[in-house]
C-alpha cells in the first residue's frame, strides 16, 4: 500500500484498503477557521452537546484577523464562547497566524495522521507525513461530534523532481526544504488532488520532533506499489514561473511572459501559506535591503504566523523591508482572499506569493494577479514591473 493507504487503513481499523473503497476513519485533529462559523450551527442543529475530544480540535482566526467589521467581529465572538464551552486546548486567536503555519508550529501536526480543516490548502500537511485534506460545515460538525469521517480511498499519483534548481529558483517554482514542501503540498489542492503526501526527510522528522504533542510513525509506502500515473521531472533547467491571470495553470517562464513587454505593478504581496514564511521574508530582505520601493507603489509584507514575524524582527528582516517601504500587516490571511489588508482596486496590476490568482480573489474582479517566488516578488516590487529575481541575486 501507499502511505496513505495505509494511514486510512490504521485510522478506519482496516488491515488493509484499495482505491475506491469507502471508509470510515478516525480524525486525529480538526481545525476549524473563522469563515465557519456555520460549522458552529450545523453541529447544535445535528444535536450536538461536547466536542468529542477538547484536545484534538481548534479554531484558529486567520481570514478575518484582526476583525475587519462588525460581522466578523460576531463571529469571533461565537465561536470563542464554543471554545470556551467545550474547553478546547488548542485555540489560535488574531494574534497567531494562519492555520498551515500555526498547527505545525505548535506540534499537532505530525506524520502518520489524519488532520482535516475548514480549508482547501490542508493538503499543505502531507508535507509532514500527514494525510490532510479540507472539508465543509456539515462534515466537520459531524467530527466534532464523532470524531470519525467518511473517505473515499483516492488514486495516487507519483510526482518526482529530480536533478539540481539553479539560483533565483525557489519553493514556488519547485520543491527544497521544509518550507518548500509546504508549498509544494499546499498547492497540490489546485491541480485537483484531494490530498498531498511526501515522505518524510531528516529535516522535517527534525522540526515535528522537538514540537508534537503525541507519538507519531512515519508511514511508508511499499517499494513495489502501483501508481495509477508517473512523472518525473528534470528540474535542474528550470527558471523562475509566473502563473499570470487569471488562473493558477496558466503557467509560464517568467522570461517568456515580459521578453517583448513590460507589465506596470501597482502592488507586491509577500506572504500567505505560500509565502509568508522566514525564508520567504528573509529572501526579500536581502534582495531589498539598503534600496526603496517606487514611488505610488506599495509592498504588503505579511508574516504567516507570530513566530515567523518574532523571528524576522530578531534577524531585522522586519526592519530592512520597513526601510525600503513595505507595509507589515498582522499575521493572517488578509488579502489573500481579498477580505482586508491589501485588497486590490479595478486595473490594478498585483504581484503576489498566494496561490490563486482568479479575478476577485485580493479584491476587485478587474485587478490582475500574478503568482511567483518572494525573490520574484521582490525584485519586481522595487523595479516597479514584473522583473527576474535573478538579475537582483
Amino acid at each position: 500500500m501507499h502511505a496513505i493507504e495505509k494511514i486510512l487503513a490504521k485510522n478506519s481499523g482496516r488491515e488493509q484498503v484499495s482505491t475506491g473503497e469507502i471508509v470510515t476513519a478516525k480524525v486525529d485533529f480538526a481545525e476549524i477557521n473563522d469563515l465557519y462559523l456555520q460549522t458552529v450551527y450545523s453541529f447544535y442543529e445535528m444535536g450536538g452537546e461536547k466536542v468529542w475530544d477538547s484536545e484534538r480540535a481548534a479554531f484558529v482566526f486567520d481570514h478575518y484577523a484582526p476583525a475587519p467589521d462588525i460581522k466578523s467581529a460576531a463571529n469571533h465572538g461565537e465561536m470563542r464562547e464554543f471554545a470556551k464551552k467545550n474547553n478546547l486546548r488548542f485555540h489560535f486567536d488574531t494574534n497567531c497566524g494562519v492555520c498551515h503555519q500555526v498547527m505545525p508550529e505548535a506540534g499537532v501536526i505530525y506524520p502518520g495522521m489524519i488532520v482535516v480543516a475548514t480549508d482547501s490548502h490542508t493538503t499543505t500537511h502531507g508535507a509532514f507525513g500527514a494525510m490532510g485534506t479540507g472539508c465543509g460545515a456539515t462534515d466537520m460538525a459531524t467530527i466534532l461530534m464523532t470524531g470519525e469521517l467518511w473517505f473515499r480511498v483516492p488514486e495516487i499519483i507519483e510526482v518526482r523532481l529530480e536533478g539540481e534548481t539553479k539560483p533565483g529558483v525557489y519553493p514556488k517554482d519547485v520543491n527544497l526544504g521544509v518550507s518548500g514542501r509546504m508549498v509544494v503540498c499546499n498547492m497540490a489542492v489546485e491541480m485537483g488532488a484531494k490530498t498531498a503526501y511526501m515522505q518524510p526527510n531528516q529535516a522535517v522528522l527534525d522540526y515535528v520532533s522537538k514540537r508534537a504533542v503525541r507519538p507519531f510513525e512515519v508511514q511508508y509506502t511499499d517499494p513495489d506499489f502501483k501508481y495509477e500515473e508517473s512523472y518525473v521531472f528534470d528540474v535542474s533547467e528550470l527558471e523562475p514561473q509566473l502563473a499570470c491571470p487569471h488562473s493558477v495553470d496558466n503557467v509560464a517562464p517568467l522570461s517568456e511572459v515580459i521578453k517583448d513587454r513590460t507589465i506596470t505593478l501597482n502592488q507586491g504581496y509577500i506572504g500567505s501559506c505560500t509565502g509568508g514564511r522566514e525564508e520567504d521574508i528573509a529572501q526579500a530582505a536581502k534582495i531589498l535591503e539598503g534600496k526603496h520601493i517606487p514611488k505610488y507603489a506599495r509592498l504588503v509584507v505579511v508574516p504567516a504566523s507570530a513566530e515567523v514575524m518574532q523571528s524576522c524582527m530578531e534577524k531585522g528582516y522586519i526592519q530592512s523591508l520597513m526601510a525600503a517601504g513595505a507595509t507589515i500587516t498582522t499575521p493572517g490571511c488578509g488579502a489573500c482572499l481579498g477580505a482586508h489588508e491589501g485588497i486590490l482596486a479595478p486595473g490594478e496590476t498585483c504581484i503576489t506569493t498566494t496561490n490563486r490568482n482568479f479575478p476577485g480573489r485580493m479584491g476587485s474582479t478587474e485587478a490582475d494577479i500574478y503568482l511567483a517566488s518572494p525573490a520574484t516578488v521582490a525584485a519586481s516590487i522595487l523595479n516597479g514591473c514584473i522583473t527576474d529575481p535573478r538579475n537582483y541575486l
